[in-house]
């Protein structure tokens, strides 16, 4: 998927309107993790250093999309984002009235707006209720799309180009994030979003192979579409978290009291019948890690594929830690989404710590994804050795899905 970026439209003397995402984490006043923020730095810095002005936009949490919540406001980010850049950062209070912000703009300057999820139209969300009867919420919902429409033409009468560098909310067809390219001739990617395109594109089109893809997590039911779409294209998919439970229980493994989702085993056993009739390899838990209760001082054993009764599996054993490890040595390409167990917890930490460090070791071009996975990878310490660590859980896990995303879909094809 070729898109332009910003390198390819010339930005000297033309105000760029850039969707990034801020949405950071916010407590007691302070942002406990800048790490979007950063992210975000390349692309700002380089519309400056070309001659450009910049209006940013992004959304921050979920208010109620009733105007604004104090809690909610993106005022503190921009005065961070201020000191980071070490020059002015002009904040605008209403994303949808900041004619005089933005027209004042001169090259090299920038202007924040206010959450844009402050109108509920951004997201243009309409949720059916018992009362509403299917015509009532039809209108409802084509009265909130027509003024969707009216915010995404606001917004982009603020710029000249439009960059969206905010791939975590790119699966969305918001008005800051696709509806506005209808109305702005160039539609380009940031640097980052680039990134996102570039690796996990080429990992689901056009793997390096050996191709291995790592799943964990709790639920099936999260990654049923990604379960299925890879199994046509890796060459191995390894199951961990609670979700291999569900696997093992469709194989007629006793799971005791594991997390397991009995609607999903009739599925669970159609994926193993596809990935035996594709080929593929599909790697599940030989050996794991039981505890007596969910608790960081619970009774820990090593047990098989079948968990006593009253016991549950919350880690991966020593044995499939050391198949999957050897598994993914071979590898090329590898996509990891979830982690192995419970690894918040130091006694079920082991499984995900392995399987970071394999991944780490294997030289492949490797792509983390999903917040957990992320989390774990950067608890691990080993975030320098992996190729790319994905900004957007829910657009990365509907990328492997195989689904086209609205905000990479809108922007201009080079």
């Amino acid at each position: 998927m070729s898109k332009k970026t910003l390198r390819d439209v010339c930005l000297k003397g033309k105000r760029v309107i850039m969707r990034v995402d801020f949405n950071v984490p916010i407590k007691d006043g302070v942002i406990a993790d800048d790490t979007r923020v950063k992210g975000a730095i390349p692309s700002i810095n380089y519309v400056l250093e070309q001659g450009g002005s910049l209006v940013l936009m992004s959304h921050l949490g979920r208010p109620k999309g009733k105007g604004y919540e104090a809690e909610f406001s993106l005022k503190l980010v921009s005065d961070y984002l201020a000191k980071m850049l070490n020059k002015p950062v002009v904040f605008a209070p209403d994303c949808a009235n900041a004619d005089a912000e933005v027209a004042a703009l001169k090259p090299g300057g920038i202007v924040m707006l206010e959450n844009t999820r402050f109108y509920k139209e951004e997201e243009a969300s309409v949720k059916k209720t018992d009362e509403m009867t299917d015509e009532e919420y039809k209108t409802k919902k084509a009265a909130l799309k027509e003024k969707q429409k009216v915010l995404a033409q606001k917004l982009a009468s603020y710029g000249d180009i439009y960059c969206n560098d905010a791939f975590g909310s790119a699966h969305r067809a918001h008005a800051s994030t696709a509806v506005i390219c209808k109305y702005m001739k160039d539609n380009v990617s940031g640097f980052l979003m680039e990134k996102e395109i570039e690796y996990l594109g080429n990992a689901v089109e056009k793997p390096v192979r050996p191709f291995v893809a790592i799943l964990g997590g709790a639920k099936v039911s999260d990654k049923l579409a990604v379960v299925n779409n890879l199994l046509d294209k890796v060459d191995t998919l390894i199951i961990g978290g609670g979700m291999a439970y569900t696997f093992l229980k469709a194989m007629g493994h006793n799971i005791g009291k594991s997390i397991c989702e009995l609607d999903q085993l009739e599925y669970a056993n159609q994926m193993l019948a596809k990935a035996k009739a594709n080929g593929k390899q599909l790697l599940l838990p030989v050996d794991n890690v039981a505890a007596d209760k969910f608790d960081p001082e619970a009774n820990t054993q090593i047990v098989g594929n079948d968990i006593p009764d009253g016991w549950m599996a919350l880690d991966i054993g020593p044995k499939t830690t050391a198949n999957y490890a050897a598994a993914i040595k071979s590898a090329k390409t590898v996509v990891w989404n979830g982690p192995m167990g419970c690894f918040e917890m130091k006694k079920f930490a082991a499984g995900t710590t392995g399987v970071c460090q394999a991944v780490a070791d294997s030289g492949s071009v490797s792509i983390i994804g999903g917040g957990d996975s992320v989390n774990a990878v950067n608890k691990s310490g080993l975030a320098p050795k992996m190729t790319h660590i994905s900004t957007g859980g829910g657009a990365s896990l509907e990328y492997l899905e195989g689904k086209e995303l609205p905000g990479v879909a809108a922007l201009s094809n080079k």
